[in-house]
């Protein structure tokens, strides 16, 4: 591989973590409107399609141990590689979050708190990954930082949306086992869609984490 190849493959490396990207955030839109619409066939849609980000990412895979293996990368472009691989491992786990929300749908027929704002706590986490993205593509380590400090603002939402749901469990009035049953399994799915956007914010974070080390070789957003 000469030189030039070499550093043609850096700058496709990040082209194809970005477009992952793309489509891992676009699996995750279809996946909070199959979720707000009840749209089974949306659903299906988001949950067929994590084979095609499950490939991506074991074809990035590759290209990163090609790169480490045909290669002696010299620091920076050392920290790039294991940054990006590192980057599409959070990528890939948002795919599969994404694809949770679309198993919600398909369990799921009634809307019974509408104090819980899905849409806005996925709106949060949607831009949490763009702009992480974004701080990847254009190496900003000032933005890496500051969308750390938005992670809060997505821990205290899921916070806030759990305790609604649990005072409205306690206070609501059942007359039989049916309706126990069928309401825990609404709550169930409920706070595992709070849960999965959470862990959407903390992949974000990760992704931001990663780029500050590749930028500054600075780990203190790494934990």
């Amino acid at each position: 591989m000469a030189r030039k190849s070499y550093q043609e493959k850096l700058v496709e490396l990040r082209e194809d973590v970005l477009y992952m990207s793309e489509v891992v955030m676009e699996r995750l839109r279809m996946g909070l409107d199959a979720l707000e619409q009840k749209d089974e066939v949306l659903a299906r849609e988001v949950i067929e399609g994590d084979s095609e980000v499950n490939q991506m990412y074991l074809d990035l895979e590759q290209e990163c141990i090609e790169l480490f293996a045909l290669q002696q990368p010299v620091a920076s472009d050392l920290r790039f590689i294991a940054a990006s691989f590192k980057i599409i491992t959070d990528l890939e786990r948002i795919g599969d979050l994404a694809t949770n929300l679309g198993e919600y749908t398909l369990d799921s027929r009634r809307n019974l708190f509408p104090d819980v704002d899905v849409q806005e706590m996925g709106d949060m986490t949607l831009e949490m990954i763009e702009d992480a993205m974004r701080a990847y593509d254009a190496e900003d380590a000032d933005a890496c930082r500051k969308l750390a400090t938005r992670d809060d603002d997505v821990d205290r939402f899921a916070e806030r949306a759990s305790e609604i749901v649990v005072r409205d469990l306690i206070e609501r009035e059942l007359e039989s086992a049916d309706e126990v049953e069928q309401l825990l399994q609404d709550v169930s799915r409920l706070l595992l869609t709070i849960r999965d956007l959470e862990r959407i914010g903390d992949h974000s974070v990760n992704i931001a984490a990663r780029t500050l080390y590749m930028v500054e070789n600075d780990d203190e957003l790494i934990y």
